[in-house]
């Protein structure tokens, strides 16, 4: 019996000490340069929201915050760095939808989004348009399907690469619609643009940034929007999911996470931090510019968002036909 008060004393003690540590540590937060790791080049939205979140954290906290970019392998090399990086609050990353498609894409993947991972807030979300090319004799996502099924395996859709949020996008309609609309990957979804500008493609899922001068202009025909809603800059132009396809969602989110272990008071500071951030009226304007939806949950959201995220691509990505 005294061995066990022994070990619950102690077990308690070391509660105490590890919640004192946490506590110290958050007072003491940031007290050095603060690093934030983009998992693509610079210039694309992702480096967008990591430079100019760092910017309004640098400004808050008087502290040096440094945007490092870790491109390649359709971000499995920057969300490894950030996975084995130190968990204390002094390494964070940008991810998006990548995180939650290449498991079910990549075979021994060096991390565990999940469980290597601690997620801080779901960013903003840019939701994809499926837009055709004026030859297809299609309006509407009923008409795009009975077409599909009328000729299996001739109508194509581009994307910016094997594996990419754009690929993936075609083969979720493909699932749910029960059709086989052929993939083309491109080197860059600017390229799958061109392509399909050119008929080279008959669709693209893409994001109203680059397509809505060409269909604004006539070029290309909006077929439907991915996102739960209809998107504002095209009130018109109706959802899949309101087309007959319900449930389905695609687009582009983007999120901010930390290593697995840091912190739970740094984390829900960070939060805080970068959800205040989110709602000033400078960062709504340029978050509007690039089309994007801001969020702003919390880390528990978050959390459950990218495991429901994860679980749903994954199971396309398993059924993706093999080219």
């Amino acid at each position: 019996m005294k061995n066990k008060k022994s070990i619950r004393i102690s077990i308690a003690a070391m509660l105490i000490l590890s919640t004192t540590f946490a506590i110290a540590q958050t007072q003491n937060y940031p007290n050095k340069p603060i690093r934030i790791i983009v998992p693509n080049t610079p210039g694309g939205q992702t480096d967008l929201l990591g430079r100019m979140i760092g910017q309004k954290l640098s400004e808050k906290w008087g502290q040096s915050v440094i945007v490092d970019n870790r491109g390649g392998a359709n971000t499995i090399i920057g969300m490894t760095l950030a996975a084995k990086a130190a968990p204390d609050g002094y390494t964070l990353a940008v991810t998006s939808t990548s995180l939650a498609i290449n498991p079910g894409l990549v075979r021994d993947l060096p991390y565990d989004g999940i469980k290597d991972l601690a997620p801080i807030t779901n960013l903003a979300n840019i939701p994809f348009l499926l837009v055709a090319h004026p030859s297809v004799p299609a309006k509407s996502i009923k008409e795009l399907i009975a077409l599909a099924k009328a000729r299996p395996a001739q109508l194509t859709f581009g994307s910016g690469g094997n594996g990419s949020p754009s690929h993936l996008s075609g083969e979720l309609l493909n699932s749910m619609a029960g059709i086989k609309i052929v993939h083309v990957p491109y080197k860059g979804l600017g390229q799958s643009l061109v392509g399909l500008l050119s008929g080279q493609v008959d669709m693209v899922f893409a994001g109203p940034l680059i397509v809505l001068p060409h269909v604004n202009a006539g070029k290309l025909r909006a077929i439907a929007v991915g996102s739960p809603a209809r998107f504002p800059a095209m009130p018109a132009v109706p959802t899949v999911a309101e087309s007959g396809l319900p449930g389905y969602e695609s687009g582009i989110w983007f999120g901010m996470v930390a290593p697995a272990g840091t912190p739970i008071p740094i984390i829900t500071l960070l939060n805080k931090e970068i959800v205040s951030i989110l709602a000033q009226a400078d960062v709504k304007q340029r978050m509007e510019a690039i089309n994007a939806t801001i969020i702003g949950d919390t880390p528990e959201q978050f959390s459950n968002f990218i495991k429901s995220e994860t679980a749903k691509w994954s199971k396309i990505a398993k059924n993706i036909p093999k080219e």
